[in-house]
């Protein structure tokens, strides 16, 4: 087990100048405040403004809402918070794709919360906005939490219906996940507090058990001004489809309350009433803090993602009293395997080291490449994680596998398909945090989103693409310069270098985890000293959900 000390691990440092750790420390600290001050202009939804015609309606605002129905004092973990961030210009912007969800506790029972806000185009549906919501779902279903839908909306966004209505992962996908939900036992409570009109009338209908809130909340398929064209009926919205109307006559909902605060303590009372389920059984004991200083990962990591750094120093801040048990840790050592506690909680993890390493076959192998050894030892780690029923924690900072002759012959790509077909095979829970770069078939080996990891967050510092920003960079000049030499066009040197600069800002720009965030490729940023929250709070999520499937690999090469 390696465990190291405050005195010892200081040694490990000893021959690195503090100057160079404090402007990591600089350099990360910014980025993480830069972060803070996104989260909170992304708080205020629509703005100020928008936030006080809410007030002025007698309505809290969606976070206000969650706000007020979670425990008190209880970590709330946000997921998409940066959907729609930078898209939709045209159209105002969406900030957090007009919907808050994440993960809470309600009478100490985690739950998924879906909130509409509706500061942002009156909670109007924007194609980003079902794909939010339908993530939210799939969270909930993997791990069968309970459901909130705190609903007012306005439903589709009408300019971009095209976008949102017809296909398989648009708006309508998320009715049938109500009843998929609800025949599989995973309780959906909502919460009609504001407007919900057309499909959208649905969703809470097709919930458990509707309530709605008198003189704000009202639900019809169609509003007054439609039924006016339609049918020739003229009628005002309260009496078509408001509270009086849906609790005392049609029987549509089954709850109706005066305030916001009200229907919120309803909701309360209903969880604290709820039967417990079966549990997958992860093992967990007390949980105890590293002993080494978490807040240090600040200068550890490289301000110049190029340098190496041993990425052991990072692990042992994020676990239980700094202690750690690798496998195999003389083989395969681009790859660091091994188990460890995250509050509590019994975890394998998969990390990418960063440090250039010798193998005893004298190879010298990159920091953050992965080897034909390296990803022979994490797929043999993973089965027996699979075996043990001990989730997995997979830390990203990869440029991709080895490339060339020598690897090829080696046989990377057969042993770089046992990684990915144990990886993606696996039945315990799964969870990414992107701390670095994460390029290429690196991204998909180390647990992408695309080989549904229960949850998926990145660091500031983190970078998602098919390859980094200078080699893209490059290899998009020599195609751009190749076309205009083949169109009998010739390119000064210096105009070569004002189109590379151009296709290089533009290739850093979708590197951002930013970028990555808005179109939901990750479901958050975190600032570092976060990892531990995000991790324990979705094992403890995935331990609603018993493991009901065999584990099988399948087909491997060997």
């Amino acid at each position: 087990m390696l465990h190291y000390s405050r005195t010892q691990q200081h040694l490990l440092y000893a021959p690195i100048m503090d100057i160079e750790f404090n402007k990591n420390e600089d350099a990360l600290k910014q980025l993480s405040f830069q972060l803070s001050a996104k989260l909170k202009k992304v708080a205020l939804g629509g703005g100020e403004k928008a936030i006080g015609k809410q007030h002025e309606k007698g309505k809290l605002t969606a976070r206000e809402r969650i706000q007020y129905l979670i425990d008190e004092d209880s970590e709330f973990l946000e997921i998409a918070a940066f959907a729609g961030e930078g898209m939709y210009q045209e159209y105002g912007g969406c900030p957090s794709g007009g919907v808050v969800t994440g993960i809470g506790y309600v009478k100490d029972r985690q739950c998924m919360i879906v909130a509409n806000d509706a500061t942002v185009k009156a909670g109007a549906w924007f194609p980003i906005t079902a794909k939010k919501n339908l993530r939210a779902q799939e969270i909930a279903l993997e791990n069968r939490l309970p459901v909130i839908y705190l609903v007012d909306s306005a439903g589709v966004f009408l300019p971009m219906q095209d976008e949102i209505f017809p296909d398989k992962e648009h708006f309508g996908r998320m009715f049938r996940n109500n009843a998929i939900m609800s025949s599989e036992g995973i309780v959906q409570i909502s919460a009609i507090m504001g407007s919900c009109v057309a499909g959208g009338a649905y969703l809470p209908i097709m919930s458990d058990e509707a309530m709605i809130v008198e003189g704000t909340g009202s639900i019809f398929l169609a509003g007054s001004y439609l039924v006016k064209a339609a049918i020739g009926e003229t009628i005002d919205n309260e009496t078509l489809g408001g509270a009086t109307t849906h609790s005392e006559i049609s029987g549509v909902t089954d709850y109706k309350f005066k305030t916001d605060q009200e229907c919120l303590d309803h909701i309360r009372n209903i969880f604290d009433k709820m039967g417990d389920n079966p549990k997958a059984g992860f093992n967990r004991v007390a949980s105890a803090q590293p002993k080494l200083d978490p807040k240090e990962i600040y200068g550890i990591l490289p301000q110049d993602r190029v340098k190496p750094y041993d990425m052991m120093d990072i692990i042992l801040r994020l676990v239980d009293n700094s202690e750690f048990e690798p496998y195999k840790d003389l083989y395969g050592q681009s790859l660091i395997c091994g188990l460890a506690r995250i509050d509590g909680w019994a975890v394998g993890i998969v990390a990418n080291q960063r440090k250039i390493v010798k193998s005893k076959k004298g190879e010298m192998q990159m920091g953050g490449v992965i080897y034909s050894d390296s990803a022979d030892k994490a797929a043999r780690f993973i089965m027996n994680c699979n075996q043990k029923k001990i989730p997995l924690l997979f830390l990203q900072d990869v440029s991709g596998f080895m490339v060339g002759s020598k690897a090829e012959h080696g046989g990377i790509i057969k042993d770089g398909a046992k990684l990915v077909n144990a990886m993606s095979n696996s039945v315990v829970p799964k969870f990414t945090i992107i701390v670095g770069n994460s390029y290429g078939a690196g991204n998909y080996a180390m647990c992408g989103k695309a080989y549904d990891p229960r949850l998926i967050y990145a660091w500031p510092t983190a970078q998602l693409a098919v390859m980094s920003g200078a080699s893209a960079a490059k290899t998009l000049l020599q195609i751009q310069v190749a076309s205009l030499k083949a169109k009998g066009e010739e390119i000064t040197p210096e105009a070569e270098k004002e189109l590379l600069d151009k296709i290089t800002a533009r290739y850093n720009e979708q590197l951002s985890p930013y970028y990555a965030a808005a179109r939901l490729w990750v479901d958050g940023i975190i600032d570092p000293l976060e990892t531990r929250k995000v991790i324990s709070m979705g094992i403890e999520a995935a331990n609603h959900a018993p493991i009901t499937k065999p584990f099988n690999v399948g087909v491997i090469q060997t």
